[in-house]
């Protein structure tokens, strides 16, 4: 079964002055402001849709990689994954790079890797995003 997902912007002004709110279908009504000095130079309080995907391609790292490990029969403690994606104005996403740190009994460092590899080119959002460089950082805790 499909599931469709929304997000909705509203946006007033031009796009050095103006400024929106981003509202996430879960939020049940809250939203988050966005606007292009938050994007172009970052601003507290404020969104971006580069802020936006890392959440999305950290979320769905994590959860990629517990069910990989799973299936190979290592249940972890936890999982930690942030997702740092740049954004150059004129050129747009340059990319995405995976931080992880996770508690995960009885595997090597290794092979904590290999698999933490395999979930990066397999989660979804990754496939999604495959026209930018996804480097990654994983250790265990």
């Amino acid at each position: 079964m499909a599931l469709t997902s929304e997000a909705t912007t509203v946006w007033t002004g031009d796009l050095m002055t103006g400024s929106g709110t981003v509202s996430l279908d879960s939020s049940h009504g809250g939203s988050f402001p966005v606007n292009w000095k938050a994007r172009a130079e970052g601003t507290a309080n404020t969104t971006n849709p580069e802020e936006l995907l890392g959440a999305a391609h950290a979320s769905c790292f994590s959860m990629a990689l517990a069910k990989i490990l799973a299936e190979a029969g290592h249940t972890p403690t936890n999982i930690q994954t942030t997702a740092a994606v740049t954004f150059v104005a004129g050129t747009g996403v340059t990319g995405s790079h995976l931080l992880v740190s996770a508690n995960v009994p009885g595997i090597t460092e290794e092979e904590f890797e290999a698999f933490a590899q395999d979930a990066k080119v397999n989660c979804p959002i990754s496939q999604a995003l495959t026209g930018i460089p996804i480097t990654i950082e994983a250790e265990l805790a």
